[in-house]
């Protein structure tokens, strides 16, 4: 009789609810399974922000109730080098960046991977993100989660299909009540731990804050599209595309007057343009071109082709229309306008619920009430 030896899987452990149950479940189904708790930010925390240290001891708390051995590592290092130089480096240029979707291309798929793949002799890696991997033709495809209010396939779109081959995400098929009741179950001490939201190094504090202490902030002129100066800034990197808070010019006590939101910043002027009006035509596009394009598989791609897209983290999808540019450049048409699309964003493109890939906002097409949408 041959003896099939199990395999190994290590799991990356951040202490909440969503990696404990993925490490229950993996235990289950007889998986060998270890755990690694990542320190992603060194710097020093004297507002207590970053939960780091309350989150270390769930995971150790949680690995020791399972029985399974936690490593503890520390790639802030990394984390400095690959994703927050760039956070800041794209501020810098007026844009808006999304690190979480760094943070998993360059240190949990990346670093991560490596170190689990090379360093523990790991059959797979394993996450507790809100997605799944199917199999068609015998080709790894990233699927949305059952859960689609948590699905997470938006900030996985950079992974590459021999990666997936190499995954698993234990709780991808579940609703998120149901990775809930399995920690009740089985009496899990952070069954109960509220999800955590936004970027560790950023926590509760006001994003400008944080900049400021990174990036100069030069206030300048809050003018209209025709030039009229109605305001002051603070800075641009305090503002993103779309905002309509904290601008400061009016329309707040006077319900007559639509509220202004910005529209586009000018970084040569230093200036914050604005206009009147959610439904205002200057807010919407009718396409965008992207770079730095990931396919996840390249046999789903044409030359033209027709997806759906979100060009932020939980928007309903929208139609449209692929051009390829060259394989790592996209221009997509959209079936109807779309507001506030922001420069240094994602767009994340999808089949149904198969997860195509996606790339970096570069620029969008302005709307013009005659524009043709095809």
């Amino acid at each position: 009789m041959i003896m099939i030896k199990p395999k190994k899987v290590i799991l990356g452990m951040s202490g909440g609810v969503d990696s404990s149950v993925s490490a229950y479940l993996l235990l289950k189904n007889k998986y060998i399974v270890e755990g690694v708790f990542m320190k992603n930010w060194e710097e020093d925390d004297k507002f207590n922000y970053c939960s780091a240290l309350e989150d270390l001891n769930d995971a150790r708390n949680v690995c020791k109730f399972l029985g399974i051995h936690l490593h503890e590592i520390n790639f802030s290092h990394e984390y400095w080098n690959y994703v927050f130089k760039d956070f800041i480096s794209v501020h810098k240029k007026g844009n808006t960046p999304n690190p979480d979707i760094l943070c998993n291309q360059k240190i949990k798929f990346g670093v991560f991977f490596d170190f689990s793949m090379k360093q523990l002799n790991s059959d797979y890696i394993a996450t507790g993100h809100y997605a799944q991997i199917s199999y068609f033709n015998h080709k790894p495809m990233l699927l949305r989660s059952t859960d689609l209010l948590k699905d997470q396939t938006y900030f996985l779109y950079t992974l590459k299909h021999y990666q997936l081959k190499k995954i698993l995400f234990p709780i991808g098929h579940l609703k998120k009540y149901e990775v809930r009741n399995i920690a009740k179950k089985i009496n899990l001490l952070n069954s109960q731990k509220k999800d955590s939201f936004g970027i560790c190094f950023i926590g509760p504090r006001k994003m400008s804050n944080f900049l400021n202490r990174f990036i100069r902030s030069l206030p300048g002129n809050i003018v209209t599209i025709h030039g009229y100066i109605i305001g002051i800034h603070t800075g641009l990197v305090n503002y993103t595309i779309g905002q309509r808070k904290g601008l400061g010019i009016g329309g707040k006590n006077d319900k007559k007057l639509l509220p202004w939101y910005v529209m586009k910043k000018n970084l040569f002027k230093n200036s914050l343009i604005v206009v009147q009006g959610h439904q205002n035509n200057k807010l919407f596009s009718i396409g965008l071109i992207a770079r730095n394009v990931n396919w996840i598989n390249k046999d789903n791609v044409l030359d033209i082709f027709k997806c759906t897209l979100k060009t932020r983290y939980r928007q309903k999808d929208i139609s449209c229309k692929i051009t390829l540019l060259n394989l790592r450049s996209v221009k997509a048409i959209f079936s109807q306008p779309v507001s506030s699309v922001t420069i240094g964003q994602s767009v994340v493109f999808y089949q149904y619920d198969i997860c195509l890939g996606g790339g970096i906002i570069t620029s969008s097409i302005p709307y013009y009430p005659d524009s043709k949408i095809d």
